[in-house]
């Protein structure tokens, strides 16, 4: 996600922007794409300081396997990276797939993870979430993460509303629980229904399955003249997917996040322009 690069960015870790590659001089970029099942290579990537890792994959809707999370956390060990491991999405995982980093055996020595209860029950707006850093995760010296982490915290924000976390307390209840359930489920219905358009229509479409975003592929176009395409002449806004990285240039997101009635009616507009 570009949040990752803009929030390094202005820690000021990155060095400068390089125009001609459109990069970040200090940023590594994981390339994932279909051809790597949506993990990057490990090891083409030279020893990295911060592993920023989102898994269910917004934008791409991909979910990290067990093994794959296994090889994560012993690259960051053996390279003395930490990992920042954002869950936001891990309710819709469906199957085996690991819905937290620390399901891996060592990963609380390299990882810390965090989440929100934006994607489950709507909490976008009121911003609440929370981080895990657990007390095994120490830098190169010694000193434990979660004591700078609690300094930072405390210096920089004074903390989620009574209001806000009244909400958060009442989505762990019973029958919040529930209701943040029957909500995914929702949202995946409406995914099947996107999958199944652009499915029909020959598109190679991935995502989907543990994500409410679809990540559908424009072989030989550029990402902003088919997010232009649509807006214009279905008037459905999507998401270039160069916008969140070079890797995800030639394809779109489509997101779940809506009324059923307005998903039907957009992909009955994709259906007529793309038939």
């Amino acid at each position: 996600m570009q949040a990752y690069v803009d929030s390094s960015v202005i820690m000021g870790q990155t060095g400068l922007y390089q125009k001609d590659v459109e990069k970040f001089a200090n940023i590594e970029y994981m390339r994932c794409t279909p051809e790597n099942g949506f993990f990057p290579d490990l090891s083409s990537i030279s020893r990295p300081d911060i592993i920023f890792f989102c898994s269910p994959n917004n934008p791409t809707g991909a979910a990290a396997t067990r093994e794959q999370l296994t090889q994560l956390v012993q690259f960051a060990k053996d390279n003395g990276s930490i990992i920042v491991y954002d869950s936001a999405y891990a309710m819709y995982i469906t199957g085996d797939n690991p819905r937290s980093i620390f399901e891996i055996p060592g990963a609380k020595e390299v990882a810390l993870e965090t989440s929100s209860f934006s994607k489950y029950a709507g909490f976008t707006g009121v911003r609440l979430g929370w981080t895990v850093v657990p007390k095994q995760l120490l830098f190169s010296d010694g000193f434990p993460v979660a004591k700078d982490f609690n300094r930072i915290v405390s210096t920089c924000f004074n903390g989620a509303s009574n209001i806000s976390q009244a909400g958060g307390l009442a989505c762990l209840s019973p029958d919040g629980l529930k209701a943040m359930r029957d909500v995914i489920g929702f949202y995946k219905e409406n995914t099947d229904i996107i999958v199944e358009t652009f499915d029909s229509l020959g598109f190679k479409v991935y995502g989907g399955e543990n994500a409410p975003y679809v990540w559908v592929y424009f072989p030989g176009r550029s990402s902003w003249d088919v997010f232009g395409e649509i807006l214009e002449k279905t008037h459905v806004v999507t998401t270039p997917g160069s916008g969140f990285g070079p890797g995800g240039e030639g394809f779109v997101r489509v997101s779940a996040f809506g009324h059923r009635e307005n998903v039907l009616e957009a992909c009955r507009r994709f259906r007529q322009l793309y038939k």
